[in-house]
């Protein structure tokens, strides 16, 4: 018996090791951390709990058979943040490149399973050299497997993928279908083709930092959704993320203690509108002072400025922030900035998290290269996302809501639940001066009346009480009681029923 037990403790200790002492220090000198040290930092102390240890490959192919590692490659399993369960994979990149093959494929398909059956998130910590040659379409096919249960898990469990290493071709694929994507600088990428591959398509050189590094992907193409220093502070930020996350599309947020007054009065917020309406302010101060604690947890914060999303908690409960930011473009829309929150709006509904909407929004961005890239139809996902949306929703309009912006930012019309204004609001078709012009086009030439006419349209229209007289703006609202009178709408709405008509899914203008 004792020889048994002994076997299974060396076979564990084997299998710990991964691709060997060497190849971890080589890990080491990258700056990176092992597939088993990133786990243990992940999850709480002495939680993991382990499947698969012993799965190796079954490729016969090349010499194949000669290198069987046990684990093959990802070390899979469940264990919990925090005190609430997760499920993760940590893709090893000691063994074999962290490749896929059927059987690593195999594996991480178990634990998303399992993931779902049971209500708990993922987690994938991926570190891969993309498909394994030697195992062709088999690899491929496993890689299938992974994507298509994406699809079926995605608005049941929140998905969370961390990019540790270079990930290519199919190893991205499985990422851009999950919640939330994070990198970490100057040691992750992430690309369809490499550069090599590239330069012999297109002729085009480009480094793989270039090509698919953080600064790309948080900046340019809205892949992913925050980048981090290094391993240690990735994982230190997913266990942030997944304390404002549900389990699963059944259950609410989590309550966390709160030591912030609901009723707390800010009267800076007062002042935190300029006289001059075109002078900017930053809309982040706002959200950090209606915040319970100040704490705020701002998605792709380096994509599309002019809108910020992210999280905050009201009472101890989760809630997701949409604002429009007049430091950049005036926090006019556009197709970066729909597409954004749009994601971000659908992520909450589909995981009963409420939405606060802070509008000051002058419209949509103008020109050639807007229309041409189809803000139309990106615009209009903003639309589609907050109309469809059946959780609770409060929009406070600050300043500034013109137009069809004005529709799109959460309206009463869209099923707004609670629609509040600032005194300083201006709900019009468009700014005073544009208006001016184009109903007195007769007195163009007349500096004078049109001065006297701007005046007077602003005076009629720059303010929220016409919405307010049509019960389109619920209450004016003094600044300073911004927190009190947003916390009580949420408790209020704690409560809410509404359901969209059946169908099998909606057709969202992509």
């Amino acid at each position: 018996m004792k020889d048994i037990l002994q076997e299974l403790e060396d076979r564990r200790a084997d299998a710990r090791l991964g691709g060997g002492q060497k190849r971890i220090d080589s890990q080491h000198a990258k700056g990176k951390l092992t597939a088993r040290e990133r786990i243990e930092l992940l999850l709480d102390e002495d939680s993991f709990e382990e499947f698969d240890m012993f799965v190796s490959h079954r490729c016969t192919d090349f010499g194949m058979e000669n290198q069987k590692p046990a684990g093959d490659g990802v070390i899979t399993g469940w264990g919990t943040i925090n005190g609430r369960m997760v499920y993760v994979f940590s893709q090893d990149f000691t063994v074999l490149g962290g490749s896929v093959s059927a059987t690593h494929a195999m594996k991480i398909c178990k634990i998303m399973d399992m993931a779902v059956q049971n209500g708990a998130p993922v987690i994938g910590l991926n570190d891969s050299g993309g498909a394994r040659i030697q195992e062709g379409v088999d690899a491929l096919a496993g890689y299938a497997e992974i994507f298509q249960r994406n699809i079926m898990a995605s608005g049941v469990i929140p998905q969370i993928s961390v990019i540790m290493g270079p990930c290519a071709g199919g190893a991205v694929y499985s990422p851009a279908m999950t919640d939330f994507i994070f990198m970490v600088k100057d040691s992750s990428y992430m690309f369809v083709t490499g550069p090599d591959v590239v330069k012999t398509v297109t002729n085009e050189v480009v480094t793989a930092e270039e090509l698919g590094g953080a600064s790309t992907h948080t900046k340019k193409s809205s892949v992913a959704d925050g980048a981090f220093e290094n391993d240690v502070e990735a994982l230190a930020e997913v266990r942030r993320l997944v304390d404002f996350l549900p389990l699963n599309n059944r259950e609410k947020p989590p309550v966390r203690p709160f030591f912030d007054e609901p009723d707390r009065v800010e009267d800076s917020l007062d002042t935190l509108i300029p006289e001059n309406p075109n002078t900017p302010y930053d809309m982040k101060e706002l959200i950090l002072k209606i915040a319970d604690e100040a704490d705020f947890y701002e998605i792709q914060e380096d994509f599309a400025k002019n809108i910020i999303t992210g999280f905050i908690r009201m009472e101890g409960q989760t809630v997701g922030v949409v604002a429009n930011q007049p430091m950049v473009l005036a926090g006019c829309l556009d197709i970066d900035s729909s597409r954004k929150a749009a994601r971000f709006v659908r992520f909450c509904d589909a995981f009963e998290i409420p939405i606060l909407t802070l509008v000051d929004v002058p419209g949509f961005l103008p020109g050639t290269s807007q229309e041409y890239g189809g803000v139309i139809k990106h615009g209009a996902k903003l639309l589609f996302a907050y109309g469809e949306a059946t959780v609770p929703k409060v929009t406070l309009i600050t300043r500034k809501a013109y137009g069809g912006a004005y529709d799109v930012m959460a309206s009463k019309h869209l099923r707004g639940d609670f629609n509040y204004a600032w005194p300083t609001a201006e709900i019009a078709v468009m700014g005073a001066k544009g208006a001016t012009e184009i109903i007195h086009r007769a007195d163009l030439g007349d500096a004078e009346k049109i001065a006297q006419h701007t005046a007077d349209y602003e005076d009629r229209f720059a303010n929220p009480f016409v919405a307010a007289e049509r019960g389109f703006i619920d209450e004016g609202i003094q600044p300073k009681s911004t927190r009190r009178r947003v916390s009580r709408a949420f408790a209020s709405l704690r409560n809410k029923k509404l359901q969209n008509p059946w169908k099998k899914h909606d057709n969202i203008p992509l």
